[in-house]
C-alpha cells in the first residue's frame, strides 16, 4: 500500500460504505492509516404501527452494526444524523463534505458510482465527487475512487484491482455479517453468494489467484480541458 493515512469511505445507508470500501479499508488499516466509514442515512422502521421506542431501538441496533463491522475494519465510523427521508441538499451536502476531508486532511476518498438504481447513492455521489474536485481545483490533491456495488453497476468500469488473501477476504467478511440485511435477515437477496461469486469473478478477468475486488477512477480531466 502507499503511504496515505487518511481513508475515509462514504455510503449513501449502512453497509454500503463496508461493501465499496472495505476491502481498502482493512488493507490501509494494517499500514497504519486512520480509516473511516461514513454512514449518510440510517434506516428506520416503516410499520406504522411501530412505537417510537420500537423505532429507537431499531435505530441504535444499526448503529451498533455500523459499529462493530468498522471495529472489525480496523476503522472508525460517523452517522451524518440523515434518514433516507431526509437528505440534504446537494449545496448543503458538498459543502459538509469539503469541510469534513480538509478539518480531517483527507487523502483518499472512496464513494458511489452515479450509475446507480438508488437516488441516495446518487444524491451522495454528486456531493461528494463535486466536494473533491472543488478541493482539486484549489490544489488539495486528495484522490478519489468509486466502489463497487450490485446497485450502481450502470456504466461501472472495473479499473483498479485489488487482491484479498484468505485472511483478508474473511476479515471483510466477518465485518459485512454484522449487518442483519447482509445475512439475509432482512430481504432475500442473495449478498453473500453475490458478492462470494463476484469475487472469484474479478479475479478471473484481473489474472489474479486469490478473491479479487476492483474500483473506478473518478475523471478528473474536467479541470486540465479549460
Amino acid at each position: 500500500m502507499s503511504t496515505i493515512k487518511r481513508v475515509i469511505s462514504i455510503g449513501a445507508h449502512s453497509l454500503d460504505a463496508e461493501l465499496m470500501g472495505g476491502p481498502l479499508l482493512l488493507k490501509y488499516a494494517q499500514s497504519g492509516a486512520h480509516c473511516t466509514l461514513i454512514h449518510v442515512t440510517q434506516g428506520r422502521l416503516e410499520d406504522p404501527a411501530a412505537t417510537e421506542e420500537a423505532k429507537k431501538v431499531y435505530l441504535q441496533e444499526l448503529l451498533n452494526q455500523n459499529k462493530r463491522a468498522a471495529e472489525k475494519l480496523g476503522a472508525d465510523t460517523i452517522w451524518l444524523g440523515y434518514v433516507s427521508s431526509n437528505m440534504p441538499a446537494l449545496p448543503e451536502f458538498q459543502k459538509r463534505m469539503a469541510d469534513y476531508f480538509i478539518e480531517e486532511n483527507v487523502e483518499l476518498v472512496i464513494t458511489h458510482w452515479r450509475g446507480s438504481m438508488h437516488p441516495r447513492h446518487i444524491n451522495t455521489h454528486d456531493a461528494v465527487t463535486e466536494a473533491v474536485k472543488q478541493l482539486r481545483r484549489q490544489g488539495n490533491p486528495i484522490k478519489l475512487l468509486y466502489g463497487e456495488t450490485f446497485e450502481d453497476l450502470v456504466g461501472f468500469i472495473p479499473q483498479a484491482y485489488f487482491s484479498l488473501d484468505e485472511t483478508e477476504k474473511e476479515q471483510w467478511f466477518s465485518a459485512l455479517r454484522e449487518y442483519q440485511v447482509f445475512k439475509g435477515e432482512i430481504n432475500d437477496f442473495p449478498y453473500i453468494s453475490y458478492y462470494t461469486t463476484n469475487g472469484k469473478v474479478r479475479a478471473v478477468e484481473s489474472g489474479n489467484k486469490d478473491f479479487t475486488v476492483c474500483y473506478m477512477y473518478a475523471s478528473l480531466i474536467e479541470q486540465e480541458l479549460f
